[in-house]
């Protein structure tokens, strides 16, 4: 098997850096599983690179399985893939803000909107530069995250419609990320509606209705997806195998993508309360110690700016991560079965959002294999 290392900041602790052992055959798989999944409900998948900061060593093996559209949040995360020599089509994911305009002319197919103004200068400056980009018109369908509230959104959405004429690409809605509302038939079928009578009053033809999210798989799993939907952006059920939303593994998906490994930097028995009286943490929070005696205790080389200590989970048996700072990671290991000592490493599975920090993190060596 092919392993390649990468040292994104410096080496100055050599191999005793924390890194993170990225899979990326398994990463390949779930996005080939989901694309026939989504294919056969007669749905077009976005692959959603943003997690890993538009990795090109994982989006082009994503690309390899015949994904050909790329959804990022930010424009750098475009020009790495790019500059990489990879040229799928690109959906702006991200509302942009107007120093950024150009930039996405220049760069994207497609871009999510909610914002009349907003459309009309990039509609004007893609006429300028002599580039059709597309645009999605986002409805708020209860999430409460991007896009005019359902309730009120014909009227916007028919001003939509002239601005943008023939680069008026569809609409879109969002859900789970924010409020973390479930997706249901119900909640797709309000963007149904709104589009059928955008066609009937404003005479404009619908190419996508972008509706779907990993949370919005067990619609297709259970064959409930309203017929019309036609596009979902996929993006932690490819690079985790999980839907957090719904509290679930992804049937049909691996969870085994991605391995933090932590170097033990200190093992001693400590009592499991601290001594004295309690405030708050460097991070202003309250902690809380339930009073268990002395416990065997383990120090790692990772912290609160390389990963969200609590979507942690210890692939060692019998370890609990206990607490974090900055730069550290406290574990109980007295129940480890395995005699630890320093130095030794300690594998762990990350939520999405333990993955989104690990892979932003400077200090997190990326090593890739598959």
């Amino acid at each position: 098997m092919k392993v390649v290392r990468r040292v994104s900041y410096n080496s100055l602790r050599g191999d005793r850096m924390a890194y993170v052992v990225i899979n990326k055959l398994n990463i390949a798989n779930n996005a080939r599983y989901l694309l026939n999944l989504t294919g056969r409900a007669g749905v077009e998948m976005t692959s959603v690179t943003k997690v890993v900061c538009g990795d090109p060593e994982i989006v082009s093996k994503i690309i390899e399985t015949g994904v050909r559209e790329i959804g990022e949040s930010r424009l750098e995360n475009i020009d790495r893939i790019r500059k990489s020599g990879l040229s799928p089509t690109f959906l702006l994911l991200r509302l942009p803000s107007p120093q950024l305009y150009r930039k996405v002319v220049e760069s994207v197919d497609y871009v999510l909107l909610s914002e009349l103004k907003s459309l009309k200068a990039l509609k004007e400056l893609s006429e300028e530069l002599g580039r059709r980009l597309k645009f999605i018109y986002m409805v708020d369908t209860g999430d409460l995250r991007e896009g005019v509230m359902y309730d009120r959104a014909f009227e916007e959405l028919g001003e939509a419609v002239k601005i943008a004429g023939q680069s008026f690409a569809g609409i879109g809605t969002n859900l789970g990320c924010f409020g973390g509302v479930i997706a249901t038939p119900e909640k797709f079928e309000i963007l149904l509606e709104l589009g059928d009578r955008l066609c009937r009053e404003a005479g404009v033809e619908i190419e996508r209705y972008s509706a779907g999210n990993t949370a919005s798989l067990p619609l297709i799993e259970n064959g409930t997806l309203p017929r019309g939907i036609n596009h979902y952006r996929l993006g932690e059920s490819i690079m985790c195998g999980t839907d957090v939303t719904n509290n679930r593994a992804v049937p049909g998906t691996t969870r085994e993508t991605f391995t933090l490994y932590g170097t033990v930097l200190e093992l001693k028995r400590k009592p499991s309360v601290p001594i004295g009286e309690i405030g708050s943490d460097a991070f202003g929070r309250k902690p809380h110690f339930e009073d268990m005696g002395e416990r065997l205790k383990a120090i790692l080389d990772i912290g609160e700016q390389d990963v969200v200590p609590s979507g942690l989970t210890p692939m060692l048996e019998g370890c609990r991560v206990l607490h974090a700072s900055s730069d550290h990671l406290i574990l109980d290991v007295t129940d480890c079965p395995k005699k630890l000592s320093v130095d030794d490493q300690i594998p762990f599975r990350m939520s999405y959002g333990a993955l989104l920090r690990v892979m932003t993190s400077h200090y997190i060596i990326k090593e890739y294999r598959g």
